[in-house]
């Protein structure tokens, strides 16, 4: 398997390599040449396994069709290191929870960070431990977070053996909890930099940082955002896992429901669907930053600034600027690599949005998506209604996606004589992450893992910066030298 750039760069490279590197050379981000596609035969086989084997066989069986370059037997002893019982607390690692008939939460949040970033990360830390041992060579990964992807790249790598984590997040702009857990780490191999302004300055810190060849061949920068094709492969999985949960037959349709920020976990939803997975929608949910919304009902792709950015009781998803959108557009666009170059390369940096709308409804259409969007009051209303009607609590990203999905149910109902379609919504955090809107909206605190006892209150270890690039740069380079 070969992979290309969405952004037309001619060569083609392999897995391991793309790996180390993360976004291609001429900006765009590395996809597979073609998706490999399953038969409602094979679909069965990976039935079995998944029935038979568990979450860790089932992932080897879908990420070998990907990766050619590690030995079969060494990427199944990493899957079989990475998804054990013991990490993530049962054998399923992704039970589904009934909430209604047919309708469900994936739980994706029973790793070490009570985050679903965990799903893909672990997996990515041993992968990269595996590929530089077998290099000689060393890692800096440079990356940036709204909340939950710092603080699992920082356990996944944590004591990794020739990777340094350099991670960005946006000053004040994540709950107590999740910069506890970041902030509270000592280990010398992993650097927090609170960034003056919001995730998007972050992300594009890291684009600017990937961007700069020399200096990112000198210090070998790598990434674990999902602009990281191996982060989005890893979060394919969980859809089959979910999928042969929630069904009995191969070729019966669901749909997932995914609250979205970065576009990443629901992009991998996407390359699922694309491989034949019977997904009939992925419907989108955001928070008031609706760029993703507003794209998938109008075609038309709007990027906010700093000050139009608001700052949600669901911070995760405070993103305008979804950088794996591109992934989604290439593929929308018949993988016109020039064209793709034109809209987010030249476009998008000089007015701020592109306009798709003449192709938006096809799209919709061929792709099986749809959108919606959820508030401050919709979140607590979803916690609440959530927790008395079936005893269970989500936190705000969850409710995001509770609410957007309950709502495109009743839009769409299906007809008295057809099949039923399960609706699967993912979840996102365990709710002790936000727990002052889980307090506001049911008057109790969440739950807290015993080893997170007391984290707030721990000696935290963070720089602040200006989002300037050159005074990251340096930092990097004085870390490094």
């Amino acid at each position: 398997m070969k992979y290309l750039s969405t952004r037309g760069y001619p060569d083609r490279k392999q897995f391991c390599e793309i790996l180390l590197e993360g976004l291609a050379p001429d900006g765009g981000l590395y996809l597979p040449e073609s998706y490999p596609k399953f038969t409602t035969n094979d679909l069965a086989n990976l039935r079995r396994i998944w029935s038979e084997k568990g979450y860790a066989d089932l992932a080897f069986a879908i990420l070998s069709l990907y990766i050619d370059d590690i030995p079969s037997a060494d990427l199944l002893a990493l899957c079989r290191k990475t998804y054990t019982e013991q990490v993530y607390g049962t054998r399923d690692i992704v039970p589904l929870k009934q909430l209604d008939d047919g309708f469900y939460l994936e739980a994706l949040s029973n790793g070490p960070t009570l985050a679903f970033k965990d799903m893909a990360m672990q997996l990515l830390g041993n992968l990269f431990e595996y590929e530089l041992a077998r290099r000689g060579e060393t890692l800096n990964i440079f990356g940036a977070t709204s909340g939950d992807t710092g603080s699992a790249a920082e356990y996944a790598m944590r004591g990794k053996r020739g990777v340094r984590v350099f991670m960005t997040s946006p000053a004040g702009r994540m709950s107590p909890f999740q910069q506890a857990q970041m902030f509270s780490l000592m280990d010398e191999n992993i650097h927090n930099i609170a960034i003056e302004g919001v995730f998007d300055d972050c992300q594009d810190l890291v684009k600017a940082v990937s961007n700069d060849a020399a200096f990112k061949a000198k210090y070998k920068i790598g990434t674990v955002n999902s602009i990281n094709w191996a982060r989005l492969l890893a979060q394919v999985v969980y859809y089959f896992a979910g999928y042969f949960q929630a069904t009995s037959k191969d070729d019966q349709k669901v749909s997932f429901c995914v609250p979205s920020g970065n576009f990443g976990n629901v992009c991998a939803g996407h390359v699922a669907r694309m491989m034949g997975l019977p997904i009939e929608t992925l419907v989108v949910a955001t928070n008031e930053n609706d760029v993703l919304d507003e794209f998938f009902k109008t075609g038309v792709y709007r990027v906010r600034g700093t000050v139009d950015t608001h700052e949600t009781s669901s911070p995760s998803m405070d993103i305008s600027k979804a950088s794996n959108f591109e992934r989604f557009v290439f593929d929308m666009l018949g993988r016109d690599g020039a064209r793709v170059k034109s809209l987010f390369g030249e476009q998008l940096s000089k007015t701020g949005q592109f306009d798709l709308s003449a192709g938006i409804v096809a799209a919709r259409i061929q792709y099986g998506f749809a959108s919606g969007r959820s508030t401050h009051g919709d979140r607590l209303a979803t916690i609440k209604s959530t927790y008395e009607s079936h005893s269970v609590m989500i936190d705000t990203h969850t409710a995001d996606g509770v609410k957007v999905a309950h709502e495109f149910l009743a839009k769409h109902p299906k007809p008295k004589d057809a099949e039923s379609v399960p609706m699967i919504v993912l979840e996102t955090a365990l709710p002790i992450k936000f727990a002052s809107a889980i307090v506001e909206a049911l008057g109790v605190e969440p739950t807290r893992p015993a080893q997170f006892e007391g984290i707030e209150a721990l000696p935290k270890r963070v720089v602040n910066m200006p989002a300037d690039v050159a005074v990251v740069k340096a930092y990097i380079a004085k870390a490094c030298d």
